[in-house]
This record gives structure tokens, sequence and C-alpha cells, in this order.
């Protein structure tokens, strides 16, 4: 017995001098200590991960409090995360939506986070090549705004620098343009000698020469045109625009700043121009065809942010701090505070839904503008936004 148990040692000691000792690996070596240490330095990106589950268009965040499991905010990297130029800034005074006597105008408003008011240009008036330097957020629209900055070394400040409606698309390092006083000499090569020999044309047309020649000159110097200036972020006048073309940011005066289609994602489109050139039709973003003066301005392009409207704020601290009050329903008020108030239990008392101020609401239809309204209430409305069964056609 004690022969075998000698064999097997002998044995055992061959096997293991034949074999290569092997180095172990670095995960074994490490202690206590260094295990910890590397993982709280990765602890913080690690929660990052864990938190945000980022789809294709929107963000949202592992559920692991009640706030955050159905917020959803769309995904803007490209957007500057510093503060604004201080100079195109002004102080915001709240009011909390009462008036002068301190009587409440407008409800649901108080409280929200300080903010400054970004001083954007609407009118655009002043010609050459901007450069865009950044997207920026604003807390007085939903749409997002652009950091511009001219290439004319003689504008000094606020001439210099401007914060105008960002385009969907725009990103900094792009470049925009307003032709709000026209076309400058010289921005399109040879399109100054086109344009005087189609003016030569139209004089040989008048004596009796064929007009097919003068209108083709024409439609190719309008074409060299149309390619040169039509580009997203260029402010031009509407008589400019070929129809289809997509729009915002439109003027109602010619030398008035832009009013219609200034939310985020929202669009006009031209629809026609007038044979007698005064007037072009553009279709808003409700639906409405309305008459334009030809001379009146737009900005190509559509509003960026179009996902806005698709944001869930989560809970109901993010609507305080953006300045937005809880909204109390009618039925739950006391019958002195609301025409639905009042009764014993959840009554409706078989009333037309109302206002608080006795309006009807729900459909109940209070203006009437355009031909079906009162005689020249908007002699500008060609086709009124479409209601109810229309709409949903």
């Amino acid at each position: 017995m004690f022969s075998s148990v000698r064999g097997s040692a002998a044995l055992l000691r061959a096997s293991l001098s034949s074999t290569p000792v092997r180095p172990c690996p670095p995960s074994f070596l490490r202690t206590y200590a260094t295990a910890l240490r590397s993982k709280k330095n990765s602890s913080n990106t690690d929660i990052k991960d864990a938190l945000s589950r980022s789809t294709s268009i929107f963000k949202t965040y592992k559920p692991i409090t009640p706030g955050i499991r159905h917020l959803k905010r769309p995904l803007n990297p490209h957007l500057y995360e510093g503060r604004p130029v201080r100079a195109l800034t002004i102080a915001k005074r709240k009011s909390g939506g009462r008036n002068a006597h301190g009587r409440i105008t407008v409800r649901h408003r108080g409280g929200g986070h300080r903010q400054r008011i970004r001083t954007l240009d609407f009118v655009r008036n002043e010609p050459g090549v901007y450069d865009v330097v950044r997207i920026e957020y604003d807390p007085g629209r939903s749409a997002h705004i652009a950091l511009v900055c001219s290439r004319n070394p003689a504008d000094e400040g606020t001439s210099r620098w401007k914060y105008i409606l960002a385009t969907d698309g725009m990103r900094a390092g792009d470049q925009v343009q307003s032709f709000r006083q026209g076309i400058p000499e010289g921005f399109i090569p040879d399109f100054d000698a086109a344009r005087a020999q189609a003016e030569a044309e139209e004089g040989a047309v008048q004596e009796g020469e064929p007009k097919q020649k003068a209108s083709s000159a024409q439609s190719l110097a309008l074409g060299i045109l149309r390619t040169m200036t039509l580009k997203p972020g260029n402010v031009l006048p509407l008589k400019l625009m070929p129809p289809g073309t997509v729009i915002h940011n439109v003027a109602l005066k010619p030398l008035g700043p832009g009013i219609l289609v200034r939310s985020a994602g929202s669009f006009g489109q031209v629809v026609s121009h007038e044979d007698s050139e005064r007037y072009t039709h553009v279709r808003l973003q409700s639906g409405e065809v309305r008459k334009i003066l030809s001379e009146c301005c737009a900005t190509v392009g559509k509003v960026s942010n179009p996902l806005w409207k698709n944001i869930n704020l989560g809970k109901a601290g993010r609507a305080r701090w953006l300045g937005r009050r809880p909204a109390v329903r009618g039925v739950a008020m006391n019958a002195c505070d609301h025409p639905h108030g009042g009764g014993r239990g959840k009554s409706k008392s078989n009333k037309h839904p109302v206002s608080i101020w006795g309006w009807g609401t729900k459909g109940t239809r209070t203006r009437k503008p355009g031909p079906k309204g009162p005689k020249n209430s908007n002699k500008m409305v060609v086709r009124e936004r479409p209601r109810g069964k229309d709409k949903r056609n």
C-alpha cells in the first residue's frame, strides 16, 4: 500500500514539473479595494446608460421614479448647452396673469423658473450673407432659434449678431441671406446680362419678332434666380417664390415683420399668384387659404423642432417649472364659480358645455370670419380652414 502511495506521489511530481506554470489572470490578482475603486470610477457612466433609453427620435428613461416613467423628450444633440448672448436678451417680469388692477385676466399662469426674453429679428432687412453660429433653446417659444453672424466687417453689436427662427434641418455652419431689398447686382454670374438680353428681346417682340425667344430667356433667368435664392432660411418676397414653396414667418405688410406661421413644426405653402400680380394665395397651417400682398416677404422652409407636440412632461412639477398652474374642472367648482358647478354629486344638469364666462365650447362657433361671415369682415380669406367633417377628410 505504501509503495502505491509513493508511486502516485512521484507521478504527481513528474506531471507538475513537466507542465509550464501559467500566470494568473489579472482578475484574480485584484484585491477588494481595487475592485471597489474601479467600480466607483465607472458608476457615473453606468447610471447614465441605465437611466437613458434612446430611441431614433425620442429619449425615454428607466422608471426608477414615478416622475420619469412617462417622461419623453425629443433628441436634440445639436442644441447649444450654454447661456444665450446677454446683449440679445431682455429680463422677463412676470405678472401671474394679472392686469394693472391686480385682477386675474389669464388663468393658469404663475410661478416658474426665471427666464430672459430673446429678442429675435423677424424683419431681417439687412442684406448680405449671415453665418449660423449655433442653434439654441428658447424658453419663450416652442421653436428653436439660431444665432447668426454677419460677414460684413462694418457691422457691430446687434447689427452683426442676431437671433432668428431656426429652420428645420438648420445647423451650425450654414449660410442664410435676406433678399428683402432685392437681388444685389453681381449675385448671380451673367444674370445682369441675361436680364438685359431679355429686356432687349421684349423690345424686339414689340417690333414684331416672335415671342418665343423672349419668353425662353426670361424663364432661364428666372430658373437661375430661383436655384440660387430658394434655400431654407433665406428671406424672399412672395412674388419670387414659385407655387408649392414651403414657407414660414410670413409678413402681412411689405415693410412689416413676420407674423404668421412661427410655432414649432409649422409651415405654409404658396398656392398661386394672381394674374394682376398684386396678391399671392398662401395656405396656412390651419388649412386656410389667404390672400397676401406679393410684396410681402417670408422665409423659405419649415420651422424647427417639429417633435415638440409629442413631448410628455411626465409629472405636474415640470409644468410648474414652466409657469403653468393647475386647471380645475368646472364640474368640481361651486355654482357661484362656474356654470357647470354645484349640484349633488357629479351632475352636468343637462347643460351644453360652456366656458367659465358662459361661451359655448366644444364646437360652438363664436366667430364668423371669411366669406361666410358678415359682409366685408375679412376680404383676404379665400377659403376657410376645414371644420368638422371637412377636417376629417
